[in-house]
């Protein structure tokens, strides 16, 4: 008798052990939203994770281990590169932080190839907390909220993070999150999730950050162009296309509006032109990155982390140069293929048939984006962008463990 009970208890302490898992997890990822200081919340809670989550059953598979290799070199080089540096002021911390970055990428690939459920809760809480900050940001840039000041900058939204550059894209994966689920989902939900498309949308573009924009108008079009590729119905793709053409009436109705307020429409005109002076004039935005290019064939260890900003009058601002200035030809080799190899791993999956395939299919579209912005931006220590790495080859070892259970 005492031993059916101790068997009936054990599936009840495993699912309470989950949701407790689940939980923590998803706050850990909707504190990502919040970044105002640093270390933020979201470095605390992730830190406090993996420590207790490391002895409990964290492990690397065959799958997921690439990830982790890549990684190492990449953080290999940024140490190698420290031994440039003359004075050893922030480049420590710099790496430390880079380090950790890479850990909680190794992190979510693993718990996500331990369990699938875990994407749906990811992208609710990265959707609550894209949601909540994208409404600060938007109260903050209209004067709405007493000490909104502390959510703008140089009058630009920026929600609850520092700088409205990481704002703006931080918004992309929630958006297309509530697009695919207007697409797909019921059309009893279809008002509560058109709101939150339209205020990530109106957060979007009071960020004022031409790399968001161009992000938003890159990822939308490739979810709806890939989504027609996958459904074969032809009821459905009418269906579709019709509900996205109504969504791109009704969001740019929305910013027409939010253009005839003066403040908005000078700042619109000032932002919408492609190159601006700080890009194309001298020691520029893209001077400098043909002399830094130049630099670094001659310096294969690099010249260390913030040390650009030393020689020029701003930091790199290309991911690809950053890598080479920060972590050397190493980590810079290291960064390209780890690109290369993800954008590659979730093409091949992109059209699956699984349970999990709409979250790939938003983390993959969402990382080709930021590829290409990263050609003008620097993203290694975008907290979201590691998160994307983990989903992807999270979902590629769910993919292996498919592939098992179907032989």
């Amino acid at each position: 008798m005492t031993l059916s009970a101790d068997q009936d208890l054990a599936p009840s302490l495993r699912i309470s052990a989950e949701r407790v898992a689940s939980a923590t997890l998803g706050f850990g990822v909707f504190l990502s939203g919040f970044v105002l200081v640093e270390p933020a919340p979201y470095e605390l809670m992730m830190a406090a994770l993996i420590a207790l989550w490391a002895p409990l059953g964290l492990r690397i598979s065959r799958t997921t281990a690439p990830l982790a290799a890549l990684l190492l070199i990449f953080m290999i080089g940024g140490l190698m590169s420290l031994t440039v540096v003359k004075e050893l002021d922030i480049g420590p911390m710099y790496m430390a932080v880079s380090g950790f970055l890479a850990l909680t990428s190794i992190f979510f690939a693993s718990v996500i190839e331990a369990r699938a459920e875990r994407l749906n809760v990811i992208f609710k809480a990265w959707t609550a907390a894209a949601v909540i900050t994208a409404i600060l940001g938007i109260l903050g840039y209209f004067h709405l909220l007493p000490g909104g000041e502390i959510f703008t900058l140089y009058d630009r939204a920026k929600g609850a993070f520092q700088d409205p550059n990481v704002f703006g894209p931080f918004l992309l994966v929630p958006s297309l999150y509530l697009i695919h689920a207007v697409l797909k989902g019921r059309l009893i939900d279809l008002p509560l999730r058109a709101a939150g498309i339209l205020i990530l949308a109106l957060g979007v573009f009071l960020s004022f950050s031409r790399a968001a924009w161009g992000l938003y108008v890159f990822a939308v079009p490739t979810l709806v162009l890939v989504m027609l590729i996958k459904e074969r119905s032809g009821l459905f793709r009418v269906r579709m296309l019709t509900m996205a053409l109504c969504g791109a009436m009704a969001m740019l109705i929305a910013i027409g509006l939010a253009l005839q307020l003066p403040q908005v429409a000078n700042l619109f005109s000032n932002r919408s032109q492609l190159v601006q002076e700080y890009d194309g004039g001298h020691l520029g935005r893209f001077e400098r990155h043909r002399i830094g290019f130049r630099m670094m064939l001659e310096r294969p260890l690099g010249i260390g982390p913030l040390e650009f900003s030393k020689i020029f009058p701003e930091d790199e601002h290309n991911i690809w140069l950053k890598c080479l200035t920060t972590y050397g030809w190493l980590g810079f080799a290291a960064y390209v293929t780890l690109m290369i190899s993800t954008v590659a791993i979730g093409f091949r999956l992109l059209l699956y048939n699984r349970p999990w395939q709409p979250y790939l299919m938003i983390a993959w579209i969402a990382l080709m984006g930021h590829a290409g912005i990263g050609n003008v931006i620097d993203i290694d220590h975008w907290r979201h962008a590691y998160l994307l790495f983990g989903i992807l080859w999270g979902c590629a070892g769910l993919e292996a463990r498919w592939r098992r259970r179907t032989i």
